[in-house]
């Protein structure tokens, strides 16, 4: 079956131009914007070859082959630097139980919300209950979030991110609630082991785990385990492709799609983005290698296929959406992933957001651009079903 490609490079950016304002300034203008009038983002969704949804921006647009921002719009740079208010050590300067202990982007944005006088409660679902799967390393802790409907309901399998060292569930609630409203699938967030305690490939174990029991059991959950996708972010948008890859080999149901977000895709810590961002925030080089070093047994890991995925056999994969951002030196990666992708016959929507760094996925409630990116992982999500 033909595939059909964007008719423009993946490039296209939505992008805001915030001046010399205050940090609360800029976050109220870019609210009162986005009740403004909609553009039009022209990339061409390639799942189905029309032009997706209009993105909501209310303030211009840039393509990034006319220039880029040179900094966080002003939304984005008021997360990080409450990021910066919290105190939080470099992380590559601790150990990784140290490290698990520093405040992080949710963090921030739960203490902006706060000077805001705004309210903290998480993101309404219909229901979220904790409960454990069976992995190879002993009982697997999910979060099963379930939205509004009678059911039964598609299944998205969630990865978080944290470099495999890193994070929790709870860290990234706040993507899952969002990812379960918006594709209106029950999210199936998934808390793998971590790195140094257990090294490559425990995650990847887990993960492949977590998945081949929601197919055949998920049903329990009022799911229908015929329409499974998988979504992560960072690292877990590299479970998330190589679980769909195990999947093809172990020769077991595939997902319906992919949802991969700013993917940890290679291990390659020196192509142009890691050059360009090599001390971006909350992301840098130092932080990457400090993540790889934790999680790899030898250097050999590094080369493994399940961690450098650009490099993997991608043939017979579902369609797959890519989000990228610009401050983050995982967007080379990003961009090669969807080429990789479409070299191999495999149906792609990538779309690239200007003005925002790493994690900004999850943070909705102060960044206005994370709500068009979760609708539009959310529009390849649903094709799939």
């Amino acid at each position: 079956m033909s595939k059909k490609r964007s008719t423009q490079p993946s490039h296209i950016a939505t992008a805001r131009r915030i001046g010399a304002l205050g940090t609360l300034a800029a976050i109220a203008m870019l609210q009162i914007a986005c009740g403004g009038r909609t553009q039009r983002d022209v990339t061409t969704d390639s799942a189905d070859g029309t032009l997706g949804e209009p993105i909501s921006s209310g303030v211009s647009m840039t393509d990034t082959s006319a220039g880029t921002l040179t900094m966080p719009n002003g939304a984005q740079q008021a997360v990080l630097d409450q990021l910066a208010m919290l105190g939080g050590k470099p992380l590559p300067t601790l150990t990784p139980e140290e490290a698990r202990r520093q405040p992080t982007p949710a963090d921030a944005v739960k203490a902006l919300l706060e000077k805001n006088g705004r309210s903290t409660a998480p993101e309404p679902v219909s229901s979220v209950v904790d409960r454990t799967v069976p992995g190879p390393g002993g009982a697997i802790p999910v979060r099963v979030y379930t939205p509004a409907g009678t059911g039964p309901l598609p299944m998205v399998v969630y990865y978080h991110g944290g470099g495999f060292v890193i994070a929790n569930l709870d860290t990234y609630d706040a993507s899952a609630r969002a990812l379960a409203n918006a594709s209106g699938a029950i999210v199936v967030s998934v808390q793998y082991r971590k790195a140094p305690e257990h090294k490559f490939p425990a995650a990847h174990d887990d993960a492949y785990a977590a998945y081949a029991w929601v197919v055949a059991n998920g049903a329990q959950w009022n799911g229908d385990v015929s329409r499974v996708s998988l979504a992560g972010e960072s690292a877990g948008g590299n479970l998330a492709l190589s679980t769909a890859i195990a999947a093809r080999d172990k020769q077991i149901q595939m997902p319906v799609s992919i949802l991969a977000v700013y993917p940890i895709a290679g291990t390659d810590t020196n192509t142009e983005s890691y050059n360009t961002h090599a001390s971006a925030k909350p992301l840098s080089r130092p932080l990457m290698q400090w993540f790889l070093d934790h999680y790899t047994r030898t250097p050999a890991d590094a080369q493994d296929t399940r961690l450098n995925i650009v490099a993997a056999n991608l043939a017979g994969l579902p369609p797959t959406t890519i989000v990228t951002a610009q401050f983050d030196p995982l967007h080379s990666e990003g961009v090669k992933m969807a080429s990789r992708l479409e070299a191999a016959g495999v149906t792609v929507r990538h779309r690239h957001y200007e003005g925002v760094a790493h994690e900004f996925f999850g943070q909705g409630a102060v960044v206005p651009m994370a709500k068009e990116a979760v609708q539009f992982a959310a529009e390849g999500l649903r094709a799939g079903f």
